[in-house]
């Protein structure tokens, strides 16, 4: 239970990755501001956030069983709460979805959507009316870089982030009006064990109904330059907790909060170009006509960008 002066952070898909790492950077907060709720969606997978959360647990950071895509088990877990009260909800919960749309049936389209998007829906719809009345109240959505630039092979997921920033981006003017704050997170890639397992698995895929050139370019033309991309400007998932902590703690916090600043060039060129034109040829150049060259340009950025110019990256400010 929160102790008077603390804020309660919920937080949703906690058990790996950048779910378990704000969860722990905010209940290990130096001066105890926070009371954190982890939730996750199997709590048998409980045991790397315990381990890393130490003696907080069971002080300033408790569990939680949490499935974002069961309406019943969101107000289950909101009316757990005393009061119902949240202070800052941090969606994170989240799947991703690799490949060609050629292969992809509506199903598994489906379920990104009913996780990504309307599982967010669901947890700001039930937060959402206690923080309007109590006129106070931070809502941080996991958005990513994708939520603002189309990526090839990416699409559904893609789509579900572009999504979530046109649903946030509306509900922030009328929240502001209740003195409720909406917050963008939007890193590129990230080394988790999800983006580590989503590679190595969709390597081995086969993928039925799509032509052979199109698996070729995916399996031999994208996933090199993807990797190369991650070696290059990849952020670790404690850098992305700080940066979270940074807008929780902002006087004014911003909407939007690019986590990686090198990719700024990369968001102001679309928006340079109202045709669209600009970005979709560009990146039909580096990735079909210049991937050589952009693997040499990735080593190199990789030798410069060390993990410390990196963390230097993170700043909501």
């Amino acid at each position: 239970m929160a102790s008077d002066g603390q804020k309660v952070v919920l937080i949703t898909g906690c058990s790996s990755g950048i779910g378990l790492r704000v969860a722990v950077l905010l209940a290990k907060d130096d001066r105890k501001r926070y009371h954190v709720i982890a939730t996750m969606r199997d709590t048998k997978r409980k045991d790397k956030l315990l381990e890393a959360a130490g003696d907080t647990y069971g002080k300033t950071l408790t569990l939680q069983t949490l499935d974002v895509c069961s309406e019943e088990s969101v107000k289950q877990c909101i009316n757990s709460i005393k009061d119902r009260r949240v202070d800052i909800l941090i969606n994170n919960a989240g799947i991703g979805l690799l490949g060609p749309v050629e292969s992809i049936s509506i199903e598994e389209m489906k379920k990104v959507f009913e996780t990504n998007f309307f599982g967010m829906v669901r947890m700001i719809k039930e937060v959402m009316p206690d923080m309007k009345m109590r006129r106070s109240g931070h809502i941080i959505v996991m958005s990513s870089v994708m939520g603002l630039q189309g990526v090839v092979f990416n699409d559904v997921y893609t789509a579900s982030k572009f999504a979530m920033e046109g649903f946030c981006e509306s509900l922030a003017v009328q929240l502001l009006k209740f003195n409720v704050n909406v917050s963008m997170i939007e890193p590129g890639p990230v080394h988790t064990e999800f983006e580590v397992k989503m590679m190595q698995d969709v390597a081995k895929m086969e993928y039925p109904g799509a032509d052979a050139d199109t698996v070729r370019y995916f399996k031999d033309v994208y996933l090199p330059s993807s990797l190369d991309i991650f070696e290059a400007m990849g952020q670790s998932p404690e850098d992305i907790a700080r940066c979270i902590k940074k807008v929780i703690e902002a006087r004014r916090p911003r909407f939007r909060n690019l986590t990686n600043s090198l990719y700024t060039p990369i968001v102001a060129m679309k928006y340079a170009d109202e045709t669209g034109g600009l970005s979709v040829h560009t990146f039909y150049n580096l990735l079909f006509n210049f991937g050589p060259l952009m693997h040499i340009t990735m080593n190199i950025l990789k030798c410069l960008t060390c993990s410390c110019l990196r963390r230097r990256t993170i700043s909501p400010n």
